[in-house]
């Protein structure tokens, strides 16, 4: 297979990406959220070529989908807000499918990476509000505390949602028996 650089592949693996490099023996390949990753020429079976760079392309010259990709990712991976979370891999590519009662009444489907993102970006808006309370400085000790109860609460209503995540450690935790 002959890539060039900026050339738009689709790889069974890791999905959408664009060769960043081209080595001897392997190219370098963003693949998005999954990261840059360095692919085997040996496994170019593997990649399927969807587009070659545009002829005015240059390394300076990117799209505005490509510089709100990078943005994203960089957020994503420096910002102190939002952590990564994984989705349990038995999740990843399913449908989460809202069925009404009533059979004359459409359903609707989302992808359960969507809904996924919601509850992670509602945990980590959680965690900012618990900051903003325990920095407060006109809140008196004793109304943070039932401030801080109220939001485990909160977490506590949504442990349901803990058979999403990949790791234990993510999991919403309310109050615990016996305090």
């Amino acid at each position: 297979m002959d890539l060039q650089i900026g050339s738009t592949i689709d790889h069974d693996h890791y999905g959408k990406g664009k060769v960043l490099d081209e080595q001897e023996l392997f190219w370098t390949i963003d693949f998005g959220k999954k990261g840059i990753i360095e692919i085997t020429k040996r496994n170019a079976d593997m990649l399927t070529l969807l587009a070659l760079p545009r002829e005015n392309e240059n390394n300076n010259s990117y799209t505005m989908e490509e510089l709100e990709k990078t943005l994203r990712r960089v957020l994503e991976d420096y910002s102190d807000i939002s952590e990564n979370i994984e989705l349990g891999g038995k999740w990843e590519g399913g449908t989460m499918i809202l069925q009404p009662a009533d059979a004359s009444q459409k359903s609707k489907d989302i992808p359960i990476e969507t809904f996924f993102h919601k509850i992670v970006m509602l945990r980590d808006r959680l965690r900012v509000l618990e900051q903003k309370i325990n920095a407060h400085p006109k809140l008196a000790d004793e109304e943070k505390v039932d401030m801080q109860q109220y939001i485990t609460k909160i977490y506590g209503s949504l442990t349901t949602f803990n058979i999403l995540f990949q790791n234990k450690n993510d999991h919403f935790e309310g109050e615990k028996s016996g305090q």
